[in-house]
């Protein structure tokens, strides 16, 4: 950031008239602490659109990408975006997380794996003091209970999503709220196709 600065000094008509240079100085802004975002499971299409919504977010950035498919191509190429973000997909979920945490910034593993993974990869991300938010479909509620009281003993947060729906969840805030109000409630959703919104990739 600079700053333009002029000495005005008042002047009486008696006296002589002396300039001053105006004079340009320069201040160095505090560096941005952005948070640091590890995306597992990268070459999903909503892998893909996560890496996108995170490089277009203020104070976030892609640091890691993790997946089986694509290794070594860039993220941002991966996902669509018109400049690279120079972060390969790499195969291994602990080395990406011990590069994050000895950088020493705030980092999140947001996981779009499988059910069979996901307690595996919240242990990781938490071993190293990253937060977790996990999106996997079709994850059942035992497969819930065990990364949440994990992370609970841990002190470290982590979000399990079981939909990434704006609508969906609204809903259940709704049934939740008439259902102080009313014995009986039921909130039917209704979709066209329901086999499109049923496949997420």
């Amino acid at each position: 950031m600079a700053s333009l600065s002029n000495q005005f000094r008042p002047t009486n008509l008696r006296m002589r008239i002396r300039r001053t240079n105006p004079s340009i100085s320069c201040s160095k802004q505090p560096p941005q602490n952005n948070i640091k975002v590890v995306i597992n499971s990268a070459t999903k299409n909503i892998g893909r659109a996560a890496i996108a919504a995170v490089t277009r977010a203020r104070g976030t950035e892609i640091s890691g990408a993790v997946d089986k498919l694509l290794i070594g191509e860039d993220a941002g190429k991966v996902s669509g975006m018109d400049e690279p973000l120079e972060v390969p997909i790499l195969n291994d979920l602990t080395m990406v997380l011990g590069s994050i945490s000895q950088s020493k910034a705030t980092g999140e593993v947001v996981d779009f794996t499988e059910p069979s993974t996901v307690f595996d990869n919240v242990k990781q991300a938490a071993a190293f003091g990253l937060r977790s938010m996990v999106h996997v479909p079709k994850l059942e509620l035992e497969m819930v209970s065990a990364p949440s009281a994990f992370c609970e003993k841990a002190s470290m947060g982590c979000l399990v999503a079981l939909t990434l729906s704006v609508g969906s969840v609204l809903f259940q805030q709704a049934a939740i709220s008439a259902s102080f109000h009313y014995s009986n409630v039921e909130i039917v959703e209704s979709r066209p196709t329901p086999s499109v919104s049923l496949s997420i990739a």
